[in-house]
């Protein structure tokens, strides 16, 4: 891709890799570079300090704030509004409810694409330490305190409750991809670049360096857990048509450095107090002990001394150093060569590095043996219809529901009608006649749709002819929802069959369509270059519910596949 004049949103900007990431694209010439950073401090001095280094005023620009969460809790501690019982509700619903727009408009990372509109995202913060260090085990623990508690406090029970599905590994990551990529459709982002982890430095499951006595601990593999359920998401986003070209480099080693100083050592941005313990103080070996001590200690200054910065991953002392990155432990690699590779694959190199690009490449695809095979599966299936004097529609096991409702729409059109002309010929009001009689006259097929959930919405739309399940999207077992006419238009859309009028108008409109395409590619050569021909289709003289389903669903529903 051409960098030149285009504008650049590296999230995590601030960081090592980040500004690494910003110093090497400098050379391709872009309009303007965005570098973001969890606080507004450090946004802006990476900025202030990178427009000095390159001689420019505003080309380094400075974004700020948790993209993880809404736009009115991104400057805030996470702790404040998971202890407050009215954010924390606004932090589930954001979670786990159906994306709409007004989630997707509430959300930080939805302004930040709103405000800057990027042609490409380079996304440098770890996604999988950012939701997995949230430690969902921790939550496990408390809510399993809470329920065993003498006191049954519901309050309490509740309250750790909503903080465990606010820890959710899954849905978070789940929903800050959906709104990654609705946003960048929405702003016609052309590139989006992740900088990944394995989440162990490339080590296994013997890992020395881990955060319990559990090696390797349960945190740290939720860590690597999520960052490679991430590349599957991107991985998706990536063979999906219209979207922007997605890549991933994974470094598999620690990543150092940014500076060596001497000064003094913070845990947590916090100064690491030292402490003047006197060997009279020491505790004897009996009763109960705790990690927390109950005396008071008296501080004598903070801990000062030479160290390395190794950016987000903290400061380490020289032996440290020294221990982590021996040969055969977990090593490093240097962000330079980080942002070498991603430059490269920017301006349209193969650095062999793309994790994306090395899944598409090894993964199995669909094979010419299957497809030979989808004709005499077909065609036995034909067979055994005619034999049994039956019809293979739908069973609802498959989904959407929505599969199921265009599938029996097709099947009464072709039980009333047989051929595409014959449909398309007679009046929308006339089709919806004729098929309400046969739904009450075959009380066969009638019991068949209804039963496996699917409801039909009769002629005039105000009734419905239901079983004793009704697919609605969406809805929890159990749950009730109250009728209004923008849900029951939902719903038919989505899941149920239409007799209205309206509705066989659209199916006129749609196999008309169908026809006008097989048209339109027709060079009467029968070359490689049209797949839906007229043999496809039989000429149109007979409707075949399965073909016409999936023709929707590549045409109207967008769902083609990329690689086949």
């Amino acid at each position: 891709m051409d960098i030149q004049n285009k504008k650049v949103l590296i999230l995590g900007g601030w960081g090592l890799v980040g500004s690494a990431i910003a110093r090497r694209i400098m050379a391709g010439k872009p309009k303007q570079v965005i570098l973001t950073s969890l606080l507004k401090r450090e946004a802006e001095d990476v900025c202030k300090e990178l427009n000095k280094e390159f001689k420019t005023k505003n080309t380094f620009v400075p974004a700020w704030g948790n993209i993880f969460v809404r736009s009115e809790f991104k400057d805030t501690n996470r702790e404040v509004y998971m202890n407050d019982p009215k954010k924390r509700a606004l932090i589930i619903n954001d979670i786990v409810n159906e994306l709409d727009e007004k989630l997707l408009k509430s959300s930080t990372l939805y302004g930040m694409l709103a405000k800057h509109q990027p042609d490409i995202i380079i996304d440098c913060i770890n996604t999988a330490t950012a939701i997995a260090y949230q430690n969902i085990y921790k939550s496990y623990y408390d809510v399993l305190k809470a329920a065993n508690s003498k006191e049954r406090n519901f309050d309490k029970l509740k309250e750790e409750s909503e903080k465990m599905i606010c820890s959710s590994y899954v849905p978070q990551l789940i929903r800050h991809v959906q709104l990654l990529y609705n946003s960048m459709l929405r702003f016609k982002t052309k590139f989006y670049f992740k900088v990944g982890t394995s989440g162990t430095g490339g080590m296994g499951l013997n890992i020395p360096f881990t955060h319990s006595e559990e090696k390797p601990s349960r945190v740290l593999l939720s860590k690597s857990s999520v960052a490679g359920a991430q590349t599957l998401l991107l991985f998706l986003m990536a063979r999906t048509p219209n979207g922007p070209v997605i890549k991933e480099i994974k470094p598999t080693a620690s990543i150092a450095w940014k500076k060596i100083v001497y000064g003094e050592i913070k845990k947590k941005n916090k100064p690491v107090a030292i402490f003047d313990v006197d060997l009279k103080s020491a505790d004897e070996l009996k009763g109960t002990i705790t990690g927390k001590a109950e005396n008071e200690y008296k501080s004598k200054g903070t801990l000062k001394t030479v160290y390395i910065d190794t950016g987000e991953n903290g400061i380490f002392s020289r032996g440290e150093f020294e221990a982590i990155t021996t040969n055969g432990q977990m090593e490093f690699v240097t962000p330079e060569e980080i942002a070498e590779n991603i430059y490269r694959e920017l301006i349209g190199g193969n650095t062999g590095n793309d994790i994306i690009s090395a899944l598409d490449s090894s993964a199995m695809e669909p094979s010419y043996r299957a497809g030979f095979l989808q004709h005499s599966a077909v065609k036995r299936i034909k067979q055994l219809e005619k034999k049994n004097n039956t019809h293979s529609v739908a069973f609802e096991m498959l989904g959407p529901p929505r599969l199921s409702k265009l599938l029996y729409e097709a099947h009464l059109i072709k039980l009333i009608y047989g051929n595409f002309s014959s449909f398309i010929n007679d009046s929308s009001k006339n089709c919806a006649r004729k098929v309400m009689e046969l739904i009450k006259k075959n009380s066969a097929l009638r019991n068949e749709i209804v039963s496996i959930g699917v409801p039909i919405l009769l002629l005039d739309g105000k009734k419905v002819l239901r079983g004793p399940d009704m697919k609605i999207p969406a809805l929890a077992p159990g749950e009730v929802l109250k009728l209004d006419k923008n849900k029951v238009e939902k719903w038919t859309h989505d899941c149920w069959l239409d007799l209205r009028e309206s509705n066989w108008k659209s199916w006129k409109t749609r196999l008309t369509n169908i026809i006008k395409d097989t048209e339109k590619n027709y060079d009467g050569s029968y070359s490689s270059r049209v797949t839906f021909d007229y043999n496809y289709w039989d000429n149109f003289q007979d409707i075949n519910i399965g073909k016409i389903v999936g023709w929707i669903f590549i045409n109207e529903e967008k769902g083609l596949r990329m690689k086949g």
